[in-house]
């Protein structure tokens, strides 16, 4: 087994927090005395009692939070088989550029003439961004894919409204990523949804029975998410612009198409794209990211303020903020940049060449690893053949055992490496979608899959081994349904209130 080895805690008592290892007039640092009057504080701003901060010496405090870093797993210590999030290796030569001078130490607020490279680097980024989408414009201001759709579904609504309005619906998939309906909310109208066919793609039957005068629009991925390639994408298209709507494209799954076909080519007109999913550049959770969004000419006009564009006669760059049909501002400058340079990176580093061999071998890993687990884990739709991710089901490892998905990835953890993602998408039974990205060898597909073939081997011959799992880690199982409903976002003494 060549997974990544999971650490207990050191040492193997457990250490407890930060707080557990504080201890009365220890510190790491001390200040210099003042050398300025003491200024009073205001009575009503005066705290009322000590901060409860630890209380502990340099030494210690640097081999706790050391230790644990080396409890954690992540993209540089193990594989990730994340189906849908995308969780690939980012090259180490994204991570030099973007800590280039030029680009580490710029100020948002500088004079355009003082950043002109950083703002031709960026025109760069969008026109290849529009190349590889067949879209017209882009704005790269979303900080996150979730932002970009958002920002996409606003450019929809100012798109009807400028038209009358009267649009107030959005048909999504009933596969669709969580964060569809979540943003057709936000943007004020109602999610609407289509179910799939037995093939595992678009009813185009219902979606033509659903689609009328009220519809703003259609969000969709291709490959949808389970994995599949939506090959009545034009006929889709059509049937919506018929009534006026927009289409959307999810680009979670664009790292599926790049170099073979683009989403303006099947009759998108909006994109959103996670640089994180395609372009290789650090998953935000929760921190930064990039959701930059691409439109096509007729939307363009609506794309937030500003954009960055060329003078033609001095070949100077400048932030355009003078567009009186914009939707407004995403960020509060001009998006992330940084991640934007690690995108730019990879995509110059790979070319047009390169970014085809990207989505041809995504597709390969991902059928390779599912015909080496088929046997214990079906493909959800059989009939079709997965692009860069599918969608497995251990239904008939619960029929057989009673072991389901969520044991199963529990016991991949013991064996060394990351679960696939699970009980997702809401439409396949005991759902497990992989997706092993293009970055993944063969050795390591191989070991995954005989990590996920010994724990359906496990399930049949000492369950009790999979309910117990995971027993390596420094916390074992968790009681996910009591936590969902007994949320606590923070720490706090033992003995304080709830």
């Amino acid at each position: 087994m060549i997974g990544a080895p999971v650490r207990r805690q050191d040492p193997p008592s457990g250490e407890g927090t930060i707080d557990d290892r504080s201890r009365p007039g220890r510190s790491a640092f001390g200040f210099a005395p003042l050398d300025v009057p003491e200024a009073s504080i205001p009575d009503d701003a005066r705290r009322r009692s000590e901060p409860g901060l630890p209380e502990i010496s340099e030494i210690d405090l640097v081999r706790h939070y050391t230790r644990l870093s080396q409890m954690n797993y992540g993209v540089d210590t193990g594989f990730y088989p994340l189906g849908s999030c995308t969780m690939k290796y980012n090259p180490k030569v994204a991570e030099t550029v973007a800590a280039l001078p030029g680009f580490q130490r710029m100020h948002p607020l500088q004079p355009d003439r003082t950043a002109q490279g950083a703002l031709e680097m960026l025109w760069h980024l969008e026109r290849t961004l529009c190349e590889i989408t067949g879209m017209a414009r882009a704005t790269l201001q979303p900080p996150a894919g979730a932002c970009g759709e958002m920002t996409g579904l606003l450019i929809v609504r100012a798109y009807h409204e400028e038209r009358g309005g009267g649009r107030t619906k959005v048909i999504i998939p009933d596969s669709a990523h969580g964060t569809n309906p979540a943003s057709v909310h936000q943007a004020g109208f109602q999610a609407v949804p289509v179910p799939s066919d037995a093939r595992g793609l678009v009813d185009v039957s219902v979606l033509e029975k659903l689609v009328d005068e009220e519809v703003a629009g259609l969000m969709l991925t291709n490959p949808n998410t389970l994995g599949l390639f939506e090959q009545e994408i034009r006929e889709i298209a059509r049937i919506v612009h018929e009534v006026g709507g927009l289409v959307y494209y999810d680009g979670a799954n664009l790292n599926a198409i790049l170099g073979r076909c683009r989403p303006g080519d099947m009759g998108f007109d909006v994109v959103h794209i996670n640089t994180h999913k395609t372009f290789a550049t650090p998953h935000g959770g929760g921190g930064p990211g990039a959701g930059p969004v691409g439109v096509v000419e007729e939307l363009a006009p609506y794309l937030p303020a500003p954009v960055v564009e060329r003078d033609d006669a001095t070949g100077a760059f400048r932030w355009d903020h003078d567009r009186p049909r914009s939707i407004g501002r995403l960020h509060g400058y001009h998006g992330n940049a940084a991640v934007l340079v690690r995108a730019y990176a990879y995509l110059v580093l790979h070319g047009a060449d390169g970014l085809k061999a990207v989505s041809e071998l995504a597709a390969l890993n991902a059928n390779y690893l599912a015909s080496l687990v088929s046997d214990d884990f079906p493909l959800a739709f059989p009939g079709g053949r997965p692009m860069h991710e599918f969608v497995a089901t251990a239904k008939r490892l619960k029929g057989e055992t009673g072991i389901r998905a969520m044991d199963v990835a529990k016991r991949l953890i013991d064996l060394g490496y990351h679960p696939s993602t699970v009980y997702f998408p809401l439409v396949v039974d005991e759902a497990m979608m992989v997706e092993p990205t293009e970055t993944e060898t063969k050795e390591t597909l191989e070991g995954f899959a005989a990590a996920m073939r010994q724990a359906a081997a496990e399930a049949r011959s000492d369950p009790d081994l999979l309910h117990q799992a995971p027993v390596t880690t420094p916390v074992r199982r968790l009681d996910e349904a009591r936590a969902a409903r007994h949320l606590k976002l923070r720490w706090g003494p033992p003995d304080a209130p709830e």
